[in-house]
């Protein structure tokens, strides 16, 4: 075997994952989404997750694919750790559908059908008729189906590579050597596991040892062990992917390891058993393609159905093995997690940029609920902690408006761009909101320095504002958050209740003044104030509008405000005369 052998394995080797990479990428387009739909409807049985893992990683045709898309999803809290136990187990399983496929190079007979069959034939004509569709066809439909067939074409053709550059170590007694070696388990594992976790593909290297079945020198003895270790090396992707991520987003690499760690000690363990007691005369049989992709399945299917039942123990392992940090009593504090992992599953990260939006509003609302209170007691540790909340807030409005437009920039449909719009606009309002209300917050110290003092009434007046505001943004959370028209309905009416009050109260504060009731410098804070609580509850309006605007398909929010004072909506004078009872001052 000479260096342009080397050279010609290793092309081989390059057109084997890209035609694996296209066929997957092609496949998961092709399912329109249903990837994530499927893992989202994902129910606690894990049974139903393990089918589900063999489902989609059959689908996409790689294990490491699934575990990527998992560990986002539990990293953003989409399902439970619990949940995803069950999905890895089946992924090992679903990941052993590219070597049966792989080992229809074995097909041998003269039939005509047979003949058909065999990859030599089947791969070039999938490639072709891909390219046709590529080339040809418009609709994303057909492009996919062709880039499917285009990435199995070119799989087949780098797997027919690899073997014709590999086939002259048939006669070299160095190489068959060297996987005599293998036959010792613990290398034979260490192998297969460094190979696969170079490539990050358990499929590409049973491929390559599928490849290598050409040489003659691939037997039970030494294939067992490094199969094994593939299923081990397979797991480097997982633990990758949740660098950086929640506790319960480690866990689930953890018990990805675990659950393969475990499989191939127990079945070392019974093989060597076995073959020190009745002996494993096979062990020097050559294998074949179809013997490797068997070998391969028996094993994953044999280990889901023995340690499946037994995931209640993984999960308790992997949760003493990755430990709960104490959050400490301010949850709000610690932003939503952001995956980018998700952005292959577009319709799924938009959902968790949703939950980052909702924890936007909660500190804003949890602000405009204590603002009143801190401005008049100046208490430092609810400053200090109102700060801090600000502070998540602004982080939040960067790391939201960064990730949507991370997910725009992907291959998106007209419903998944418009909400992207509207979220964007939501980041914004609430993070004026919290702002506004940090304004009012800000006023403590002149106000403890100045030893200014509302007389009873003001306090009164800013109360009753503070309650009619806080439920025109409880209001609006809720509307948003579940995208509840009827809700949406009742912001504006109270909001304009809520102007009406702050003109009212300049009014009767310039009273106050000019009877010399209240300070010049506390007539200043209190007019802030009003200005103030009148912003936050003017962008409750702006949410309220835009989730109108979206549920009627109508983009111009000033005039769906405007018809709605005109008394477009029936109930709208309704509640206006309501809210006015509700908040008299």
């Amino acid at each position: 075997m000479t260096i342009f052998s080397v050279f010609t394995l290793l092309g081989g080797l390059a057109l084997f994952l890209y035609g694996m990479s296209v066929m997957g990428e092609a496949l998961e387009k092709l399912a329109g989404g249903k990837t994530e739909k499927l893992i989202a409807r994902l129910t606690s049985t894990p049974w139903r997750g393990a089918l589900l893992g063999l489902a989609v990683t059959a689908l996409i045709q790689s294990s490491s694919a699934t575990t990527v898309i998992v560990v986002g999803l539990v990293n953003s809290g989409f399902i439970k750790f619990a949940q995803a136990v069950g999905i890895i187990m089946g992924a090992n399983i679903g990941t052993t559908v590219t070597g049966q496929i792989l080992r229809l190079s074995d097909i041998s007979g003269d039939a005509v059908w047979l003949s058909v069959l065999k990859p030599t034939t089947l791969a070039p004509l999938a490639a072709v008729l891909g390219m046709v569709l590529v080339m040809f066809r418009r609709d994303a439909k057909s492009k996919n189906i062709g880039q499917i067939l285009l990435g199995f074409g070119v799989l087949f053709t780098g797997m027919f590579i690899m073997e014709d550059a590999v086939r002259p170590l048939r006669g070299e007694p160095w190489f068959s050597e060297l996987f005599m070696t293998l036959t010792n388990p613990f290398l034979g594992i260490l192998a297969g596991a460094l190979v696969t976790a170079v490539i990050q593909s358990s499929s590409a290297s049973v491929g390559i040892l599928q490849a290598l079945t050409a040489t003659g020198a691939i037997r039970w003895g030494n294939a067992v062990p490094i199969i094994l270790g593939q299923n081990i090396g397979t797991c480097i992707t997982a633990i990758i992917a949740s660098a950086g991520a929640t506790r319960a987003a480690k866990r689930v690499a953890a018990a990805h390891l675990l659950f393969n760690l475990l499989g191939t000690s127990v079945f070392i363990i019974i093989l060597y058993a076995v073959k020190a007691i009745f002996g494993m005369p096979f062990q020097n049989n050559v294998m074949n393609m179809g013997d490797v992709a068997n070998f391969h399945t028996l094993f994953n299917v044999a280990t889901t159905l023995v340690l499946l039942p037994l995931s209640k123990v993984m999960i308790c392992i992997a949760t003493k093995l990755v430990p709960d940090k104490d959050e400490g009593p301010h949850p709000e504090l610690i932003p939503v997690v952001l995956d980018t992992r998700l952005y292959t599953v577009p319709s799924t990260a938009i959902a968790q940029a949703r939950n980052a939006v909702a924890q936007m509003a909660e500190i804003a609302y949890i602000q405009a609920s204590e603002c009143l209170n801190i401005m008049i007691t100046d208490d430092q540790a609810a400053i200090s902690l109102a700060l801090q909340r600000e502070s998540t807030l602004d982080k939040l409005e960067v790391a939201v408006s960064n990730y949507l437009v991370g997910i725009a920039k992907q291959s998106l449909g007209e419903k998944d761009s418009g909400e992207i719009a509207f979220l964007l606009a939501f980041v914004s309002d609430f993070e004026r909101i919290g702002d506004y209300a940090q304004n009012i917050i800000d006023r403590a110290g002149e106000i403890y320095d100045k030893k200014i003092v509302f007389s009873d009434s003001a306090k009164q007046e800013l109360k009753t504002l503070e309650r009619a505001t806080l439920e025109v943004l409880r209001l609006t959370i809720g509307a948003m958050k579940d995208n509840d028209l009827e809700t949406a309905y009742k912001v504006e009416p109270l909001e304009e209740t809520i102007d009406d009050i702050c003109d009212l109260l300049r009014t009767r504060h310039v009273d106050r003044l000019t009877r010399g009731e209240c300070r010049i410098e506390s007539g200043i804070v209190f007019l802030e104030a009003l200005i103030n609580y009148e912003r936050i509850s003017d962008h409750c309006s702006n949410v309220a509008a835009k989730l109108i605007s979206s549920a009627i398909k109508d983009p111009d929010t000033h005039a769906i405000i405007e018809n709605l004072h005109k008394g477009a909506d029936r109930d709208y004078s309704r509640l206006i005369a309501l809210y006015r009872d509700d908040y008299a001052v």
